[in-house]
């Protein structure tokens, strides 16, 4: 297949890989000043991932109460375990405010106080009301916004594209490699800066509350360019998963009042956060359910509990849950306003991901060395921000601040460099994953193998883990790898050929999930999400430190070096709700 320059062939200024709102915000941001900027996106815009966050967007305003920097600052850190960055929090909380007030400018929709001021919800591990919502569909209305706004700064799309290679070399990003999904053909997008803003990776496991687009791309992609992924064993638990199907009913029903009832009708949070109740951490509260499930208190002696909203009424419930309440009606033929809802917890953030520092510029090395032109943010990233487990609502917030963070850096970098010069044979990688699928003469498929693994990676890599499990995973890791090196497709088209993309999305979950066994196995502690039954108690003497892991001959290589920044006031404590 060769290049077709008039057709395939884009040089641009800054390309943004991902159209959620660390994705758009980025692009928004570079737009406004003046450069040229495009947004890959694998999806339509505005049916990434973003929009199926619900419950809010935290920000310190104290519109319903008292409130401060400090204090969202201090429920981050401790959320955190401990093991996020304190001066990346700093930035983030401070940011915050900024960031809510440019949305209320560009025309959110925030659900508002009786006195016209942005309404705020309780939420999971925060001590204020702080999570600015818009029902239960903030996520929905702030991507929508932020798509409007791109579309009139001149923002440019390439909708329904899947990046199969990027394009670094010598510590420098050149840009990437892209396969139209709609029409087929490889195009390379030449770049001065490139953003990864992929999302997380949710889709590794069965019962995840995760869009199907969630395969973890942009990780993968960062570790075949031979850079590495932090702390991949931190992956979010997320209490409220509508049974069997794993999609999320938002924590703002919590934060609006709702219970958790065990087969007894018993609220048990009382005996695992007695201070926090429903609205504890999501590790905490997940770890909660779990146990009532194993320990035969399920409902029915089943393996999920009740989520109870009956209590709060019809009126509040069509009000301010709407979208909870026709989910559990569609999907469970469950009413809401009459009857508990089935929930159990599901697969739901990643907090580790691409490293990167506060300017939000990818990072190869515990140094903090920079490869230049090449960015992320979003939940493809790790600032580190959320550490060991992220308080809900900061995650939108996240993004958008790191996504208007990463583009005023870009914007920089790009009018202080030339475009660097493309490898010598741009497409080598990309065009190899294709002829491989096409042109290979096993007979392996690529759906059993994605079972195989999403199956076993809810059952071993859980809510709860120990080494057994964990090593029983590693060595089926390294089976379905080699399966999947027998793997063909059967639709050899052009169009919409989804075949072909589910395989190479399998491809991306295979190798980045190896990286997340093996970094739990190495961390011999339980913090935050990560808890182990062998090594139940955290270990700030050994393991206060970031997970760095490479691909290197095959291999996951593994390096501690990197520390944890700690400021003097923010002392590591026990962790208590």
């Amino acid at each position: 297949m060769k290049i077709d320059e008039a057709r395939n062939y884009h040089k641009i200024d800054a390309v943004i890989v991902g159209a959620g709102l660390a994705g758009l915000r980025a692009a928004l941001e570079v737009a406004k000043s003046g450069l040229a900027a495009a947004v890959i996106s694998k999806v339509y815009p505005t049916r990434s991932h973003s929009g199926g966050a619900q419950g809010g967007i935290a920000a310190a305003l104290a519109n319903v109460s008292e409130d401060s920097l400090e204090s969202h600052m201090f429920d981050t850190i401790k959320g955190s375990d401990y093991l996020a960055d304190q001066d990346i929090i700093e930035r983030f909380v401070n940011e915050a405010l900024k960031t809510v007030y440019e949305f209320e400018h560009m025309g959110v929709p925030f659900s508002r106080t009786a006195d016209g001021r942005i309404n705020q919800r309780p939420f999971g591990g925060h001590s204020s009301p702080r999570a600015c919502f818009a029902q239960d569909v903030t996520g929905h209305v702030l991507l929508h916004t932020l798509y409007e706004q791109c579309l009139q700064h001149n923002v440019l799309f390439f909708n329904e594209f899947q990046v199969l290679s990027l394009l670094v070399s010598d510590d420098v990003s050149r840009g990437l490699v892209a396969w139209d999904i709609r029409n087929g053909g490889l195009h390379i997008f030449h770049a001065r800066a490139v953003l990864l803003a992929t999302g997380g990776y949710g889709r590794a496991w069965k019962v995840t509350s995760n869009a199907h687009a969630n395969t973890g791309d942009g990780v993968a992609l960062v570790l075949e360019a031979g850079l590495p992924l932090e702390d991949m064993e931190f992956v979010q638990f997320h209490p409220t998963g509508l049974y069997k199907h794993g999609i999320l009913l938002s924590e703002a029903a919590r934060g609006e009042g709702a219970y958790i009832l065990n087969d007894k009708g018993e609220r048990f949070m009382k005996t695992y956060a007695a201070a926090k109740m429903e609205l504890a951490p999501r590790d905490v509260v997940s770890r909660a359910e779990q146990t009532e499930i194993n320990e035969g208190r399920g409902i029915g002696g089943k393996d999920y509990v009740y989520l109870d909203l009956r209590h709060l009424g019809r009126q509040k419930i069509l009000e301010r849950l709407p979208q909870i309440y026709d989910l559990a009606l569609n999907y469970l033929k469950v009413d809401g306003i009459k009857e508990a809802i089935p929930i159990q917890p599901t697969a739901h953030y990643s907090m580790g991901g691409i490293p990167a520092n506060v300017r939000t510029e990818v990072i190869k090395d515990a140094a903090g060395t920079v490869v230049k032109g090449l960015y992320t943010a979003g939940e493809a990233s790790c600032l580190s921000l959320h550490g060991a487990n992220r308080l809900g609502t900061n995650s939108l917030q996240d993004a958008a601040t790191f996504g208007r963070i990463a583009g005023i850096h870009m914007s920089e970098f790009c009018r202080e460099n030339n475009f660097s010069g493309l490898p010598a044979q741009p497409l080598e990688i990309a065009q190899g994953k294709i002829d491989r699928l096409w042109n290979g003469q096993g007979k392996e498929r690529h759906a059993p193998i994605r079972e195989k693994l999403q199956e076993n990676m809810t059952k071993y890599l859980g809510v709860f883990r120990n080494q057994d499990d964990m090593l029983k995973m590693l060595v089926m890791i390294k089976e379905l790898q080699e399966r999947y090196r027998q793997v063909t497709v059967d639709d050899h088209g052009d169009v919409f050929n989804l075949d072909l993309i589910e395989a190479l999305e399998l491809e991306n979950l295979l190798s980045f999930s190896e990286v997340i066994v093996e970094g739990a196995l190495a961390r011999q502690e339980s913090r935050g999400a990560h808890f182990r039954n062998d090594f139940p108690k955290r270990n700030d003497g050994e393991w206060l430190k970031h997970t760095l892991a490479w691909r290197r001959d095959g291999k996951i290589v593994l390096d501690f070096s990197k520390g944890v920044v700690i400021y003097p006031q923010y002392q590591p404590q026990e962790r208590k709700y």
